[in-house]
């Protein structure tokens, strides 16, 4: 007789969701967790803070209305580190207490420490007093989530040298920063401090960045971030970063070296299983702590799950949320369907970008013809009323059966609006279907009309020519 029948390791987003879909059934479930990190990275360092501050930075800058009022514009002339934690603590205590209410809710025992496996079936849970207790359990579902990657050669000091996680306490606002990585959480940090009034420079290897994303949106998002005073450094590299007494000196491999009162690394995640005793359990992480698993979310070992971002890509709140549904399904002999092969990205970036489905770049690749119809929030009612001139929605369409196969938003309100696209596409609905739809006037939904109508008089023009 186990002490419980599911056991998850984490209680981030995938963690949560398995707890709960497992206790739905009957089963007797408990999550460990440290007391201070309720709801994971997600909740309290990750997704919900950068969020949060974003929504702050947007709302005492008034960034987004500066269209409508003047490019002086302010809600608050200085703000403070004080202002925008007030949001952001708001926020993750009142999102902790929904977590602690569901799981008290669902009868899912919160066990209060970290684990690590005595063997297959067991985990040591040390609750901090110094005493281990034992926990047995039939079958676990390891969340234990990622933590910033801080390479060897960088001395953080989670002040002036910080990692992602780090930058949210930060103790004053920086008048410079340099952000080393033009990833997701690179860009995103980079808007948010630039809309603050910081000197950013972004320094990025690469020769581009969020490569994955369509190329003319990302090219909008530079020169937003410009107009900013952001400045980009493509293929470069940092070499070393001294610590002096009033700033931070970044040195580049190509000689150059920038001034800044921060410096933020944002060098991919790490699995946070360096802790877990994978190998009395039989496992083993590769070296960024990455745990393999099956379609089914199970590990080579038949009775343990992992899920989330401790199994890699895509690493996302959204996919892992829906992770650990499955697996714990799975796990308690339910039916499963697989995860929708259309999974929207969100960027929180200042403007915010969203998308689903295939690029310009993916389709000229595999010689699938499309069409492309644009609609420009300008252009619409809603877009001058919240004062966004700037916003546009692309559509990708077959010209053959009017299939959507790619939406592609940039500015106000695009992470929202996506799903609308999205669920076109899952339901195998056509462009006709838009043109035909009433849309709330005004909205910024009414870009998929105009984008739509777009498109399909480009079809109509060179059906008419070619027959």
């Amino acid at each position: 007789m186990y002490d419980y029948d599911l056991l998850v390791l984490g209680s981030g987003p995938s963690g949560q969701k398995a707890a709960i879909a497992a206790a739905k059934l009957g089963r007797r479930v408990g999550i460990v967790d440290r007391r201070d990190m309720i709801g994971g990275v997600c909740i309290n360092t990750g997704t919900v803070p950068s969020k949060t501050l974003r929504e702050a930075v947007l709302y005492l800058t008034g960034l987004s209305q500066r269209d409508l009022y003047g490019s002086s514009y302010r809600v608050k002339e200085e703000i403070t580190v004080g202002d925008l934690a007030a949001r952001t603590q708001h926020v993750i205590n009142r999102q902790t207490d929904v977590i602690r209410n569901q799981l008290a809710r669902n009868r899912v025992a919160l066990i209060t420490g970290t684990g690590r496996f005595a063997d297959p079936h067991s985990i040591w849970v040390d609750g901090g007093s110094g005493h281990e207790s034992k926990i047995t359990f039939d079958k676990v579902v390891i969340a234990a989530g990622t933590r910033p990657a801080r390479p060897d050669s960088v001395d953080f000091d989670d002040r002036t040298i910080v990692d992602s996680d780090g930058v949210i306490n930060l103790q004053a606002v920086p008048r410079s920063m340099v952000v080393v990585g033009a990833g997701v959480i690179g860009m995103e940090y980079a808007s948010m401090f630039a809309a603050l009034g910081t000197k950013v420079t972004v320094v990025e290897r690469r020769d581009a960045m969020l490569d994955f994303c369509d190329e003319e949106i990302v090219e909008s998002l530079k020169y937003h971030l410009r107009d900013l005073s952001v400045t980009f450094r493509f293929g470069e590299e940092v070499a070393a970063v001294e610590k002096h007494q009033t700033a931070a000196l970044c040195i580049l491999k190509s000689g150059k070296k920038i001034v800044a009162d921060t410096v933020m690394y944002s060098a991919g995640r790490q699995g946070q299983t360096d802790n877990l005793a994978l190998d009395a359990a039989g496992l083993e992480a590769d070296k960024r702590g990455r745990i393999a698993v099956d379609e089914h979310y199970r590990t080579s070992v038949e009775h343990i799950y992992a899920v989330g971002d401790v199994i890699g890509f895509p690493a996302l709140a959204s996919t892992s949320m829906e992770q650990g549904r499955m697996a714990a399904l799975h796990a308690c002999g339910e039916p499963v369907r697989e995860l929708q092969e259309l999974q929207p990205i969100g960027i929180y970036t200042i403007p915010e970008i969203s998308f689903v489905g295939k690029t310009e770049e993916e389709l000229t690749n595999s010689a699938t013809p499309f069409e492309v119809g644009i609609a420009r929030y300008r252009e619409l009612a809603r877009g001058q009323i919240v004062g966004d001139s700037y916003g546009m929605l692309k559509l990708l369409v077959s010209p053959q059966d009017g299939r959507l196969l790619g939406v592609h938003v940039f500015g106000t309100g695009a992470t929202e609006i996506v799903h609308i696209g999205q669920t076109v596409m899952g339901c195998g609905g056509t462009v006709d279907y838009l043109i035909d739809t009433v849309f709330n006037y005004p909205t910024l939904s009414e870009a998929y009309k105009v984008a739509a109508l777009d498109a399909a008089n480009k079809i109509r023009n060179i059906t008419r020519i070619d027959g």
